[in-house]
């Protein structure tokens, strides 16, 4: 028994149903700009920083020992320059760590 695919109706492209309701896009059920207003400060945030800046930020991130996102977030975050000094703002960041592996980012 051959198994064909029954024809859309005149006028229909064949594609999937307008009112589905089951569909949640990647912005959520409300309003859409701002999320891609996010999504924008996110990409110009970490696309558009100077080699010299990132080499810079690597070095001090290694010193204070927190990653360069980590370090780079407590800047954007927190106008923060973390020292190796900041002994308990650097183990608050090691502990949320763990929180943070399971994300995807934007």
């Amino acid at each position: 028994m051959s198994h064909r695919p029954i024809p859309a109706a005149f006028g229909h492209n064949g594609g999937p149903p307008l009112e589905e309701n089951d569909h949640v896009p990647p912005w959520g059920r409300g309003g859409f700009r701002t999320y891609f207003g996010w999504r924008a400060a996110h990409r110009a945030a970490w696309k558009r920083i100077p080699y010299d800046t990132v080499l810079r930020r690597q070095a001090r991130a290694e010193k204070a020992g927190v990653t360069y996102e980590e370090y780079t977030l407590e800047i954007l975050e927190r106008g923060v320059y973390l020292q190796p000094d900041d002994k308990e703002r650097i183990e608050v960041i090691r502990k949320n760590r763990r929180k943070r592996r399971g994300r995807t980012p934007l």
